[in-house]
């Protein structure tokens, strides 16, 4: 299944399933003879965990990280690093009895009509569940950003329509809501615990901000730094949406409320803005101000309230989600935001210092070992998808050979090479071995 994977140079990969044995994360691009604190991947995991207060589900994971590789006697060997938290408390026979059934708001149907396959477990992959595995890779990440003196602080904004007005990060940990404001904090907590008792749940906003981001990271058009933060930020289960700076608010002001006015910082010859309505970028690119921002959070979705759906044969049927769910998840969204953040913030430092020359030629191999990855995939892919064109003429009995549309193929991809400064003899003698292949598939599907 594609789409596991995020980052380019820092990059991370994620495994599992809510209700399999257990969850995890895959990460390279993390240099050599970098100290790393088990300890401090486990105080990000137990932030994350579940079963911590009366506004969290009851799920009991004590949620401990194993190493499994890339890390010797608390350095990092320049390899892949493993981190790998077990299931402990998985319930799958609490979903016997809605295995059949298409829970309102959860990815059932569509994962059904796209693989024709889906894991009733608790959701399975599209689980929250899986964030685990972030939380652990977004401990890695700030670890590293830590060593550039870049912290990334989130907290509950709001929830049910109760805004934090006061933004004290010290108080952040001390309530269960995670709300930096503690009597907003108070509220909140009493009415996720009366919208729990009627059945129902709650959605909310986390914020987040990257204090001392140097500026210049981030790339203009297709890689700005904000639209990577908002791609990371929206892969995570339950984020309807992102705003960063002003966010939407910039659709009702005018351009000279809204331009944050630049000057010179006297002390330190900085160059700064004003006000920050940027969010800390501008035109793809950090300008060393905080970038800020917010992810809006869905009501849970697994409620016990009964509810109208259909079977997997469209036969409509009444709902009732028992078992152990949050009834609001902005308090364990919190550090997923984090570490989704400290993970594009650590990818696009490393794409900096490649790009201002300041790594050695092993970084370099590295990103020429993603490409020469991403080709491999994109192969994979190629060949299921001849697979079954085989499939197809052979049920119809339609000669495997198209020599017609091996012509036009080679000929768009010679254009191509033009384009692409590539030799056409090379780019001709890889699409026969293609071509070659193919036609093997096919014969034998």
């Amino acid at each position: 299944m594609a789409g596991n994977s995020l980052g380019s140079l820092f990059r991370i990969t994620t495994f599992g399933e809510s209700h399999g044995k257990g969850v995890g994360v895959l990460i390279d691009g993390v240099k050599p003879n970098l100290p790393i604190s088990e300890e401090g991947i486990q105080k990000e995991l137990d932030r994350r965990r579940p079963g911590q207060s009366s506004v969290t589900t009851s799920r009991s994971e004590a949620d401990q990280v194993q190493i499994l590789s890339g890390v010797f006697e608390g350095k990092t060997l320049g390899t892949p690093i493993c981190l790998l938290i077990w299931n402990k408390d998985q319930n799958p026979k609490a979903y016997d009895s809605i295995r059949d059934l298409f829970r309102p708001g959860h990815a059932g149907y569509t994962y059904l009509s796209k693989f024709g396959i889906q894991d009733y477990r608790g959701g399975g992959r599209s689980s929250g569940r899986e964030t685990a595995g972030r939380v652990g890779a977004g401990a890695v990440a700030k670890q590293i950003l830590a060593k550039r003196g870049i912290e990334v602080i989130g907290y509950t904004k709001e929830v049910g329509g109760i805004v934090a007005r006061k933004i004290v990060y010290e108080n952040i940990e001390k309530n269960s809501v995670r709300c930096p404001d503690p009597g907003a904090a108070k509220k909140m907590i009493a009415k996720i615990l009366r919208v729990k008792s009627q059945g129902d749940s709650l959605g909310g906003v986390v914020e987040a901000v990257v204090k001392n981001c140097p500026a210049g990271l981030g790339d203009p058009v297709f890689d700005k730094l904000e639209a990577d933060l908002a791609k990371a930020l929206m892969s995570i289960p339950a984020i309807k949406g992102v705003e960063i700076g002003s966010g939407f608010a910039a659709a009702r002001m005018k351009g000279s409320e809204h331009n944050d006015e630049f000057y010179k910082e006297k002390k330190t010859g900085r160059i700064r803005t004003s006000t920050n309505f940027s969010g800390g970028i501008l035109g793809g690119i950090s300008n060393g101000e905080d970038i800020v921002v917010r992810v809006a959070v869905k009501p849970p979705s697994s409620i016990p309230k009964a509810q109208k759906t259909v079977d997997v044969r469209g036969k409509a049927r009444t709902i009732k989600v028992e078992g152990r769910h949050d009834p609001c998840l902005c308090p364990r969204v919190v550090p997923v935001v984090e570490s989704m953040i400290a993970v594009v913030i650590a990818d696009h430092l490393a794409r900096q210092s490649l790009l201002r020359g300041a790594t050695s030629v092993s970084s370099i191999r590295k990103e020429i070992d993603f490409i020469d990855d991403m080709l491999m995939l994109l192969l994979g892919q190629r060949q299921d998808l001849v697979r079954e064109v085989g499939r197809w003429k052979k049920s119809r009995r339609i000669p495997i050979p198209d020599p017609g549309r091996e012509r036009d193929i080679i000929k768009k991809r010679l254009a191509l090479a033009v384009e692409a400064n590539l030799d056409a003899e090379f780019v001709r003698k890889i699409f026969h071995a293609v071509f070659e292949h193919a036609r093997s598939i096919q014969k034998g599907a």
